[in-house]
C-alpha cells in the first residue's frame, strides 16, 4: 500500500482521465453494459498501479546499488589518501584490522575478501591492489 501515494502523486492525469471516462459512460450507455466498462475501467486502472509498485522497488534497487557502489569508490579514495597514517592490529583470533581515519578494513590474511567500513556503512570488498598496498603500509606504519 506503499505505492499508491507515490502513484497518486506522479500519475494523477491518469485517475483523472479514468474518471472523465467514468462519467462520460454513466451519462451515455445505459445500465448492465455501463457498470461492465466502469468494471473494466477500474481494473484496469489497479493493475496499472499495480505494475507501478514494481518500477518503485525497481528504482529503490537500482539507488541502493548506485549509493553502495558511491560509497565503495569514495572508501578507495580515502585508503588511497590515509595509507600512510594507517595502523596494522593483529587480532586474537587470527584476524586483522587496519585502521585510518575514516577508514576500518578487517578480514583474514590471506583471504581474497575483506570488510570495509567507511561512513558508518560497512561492505566487502575484494582485496585488490589498493587494499592490499594499504595493508602492507599499515604493517609498515605498526613497525616503526
Amino acid at each position: 500500500m506503499d505505492f499508491i501515494m507515490p502513484f497518486l502523486q506522479e500519475r494523477w492525469y491518469v485517475i483523472a482521465i479514468v474518471v472523465i471516462v467514468i462519467f462520460l459512460v454513466v451519462r451515455i450507455v445505459k445500465t448492465f453494459v455501463k457498470w461492465v466498462v466502469i468494471l473494466a475501467l477500474l481494473a484496469g486502472l489497479w493493475a496499472y498501479g499495480a505494475s507501478y509498485k514494481d518500477k518503485l522497488m525497481e528504482m529503490g534497487a537500482t539507488a541502493i546499488s548506485s549509493a553502495v557502489n558511491e560509497a565503495r569508490e569514495q572508501a578507495v579514495k580515502a585508503i588511497a589518501n590515509e595509507a600512510k597514517e594507517a595502523q596494522y592490529k593483529t587480532n586474537p583470533d587470527g584476524t586483522f584490522t587496519v585502521m585510518t581515519k575514516s577508514v576500518k578494513v578487517e578480514g583474514k590474511p590471506g583471504s581474497s575478501e575483506v570488510k570495509v567500513t567507511f561512513m558508518n556503512q560497512t561492505f566487502t570488498m575484494n582485496a585488490d591492489s589498493v587494499i592490499q598496498t594499504l595493508i602492507e603500509q599499515a604493517k609498515k606504519n605498526s613497525k616503526m
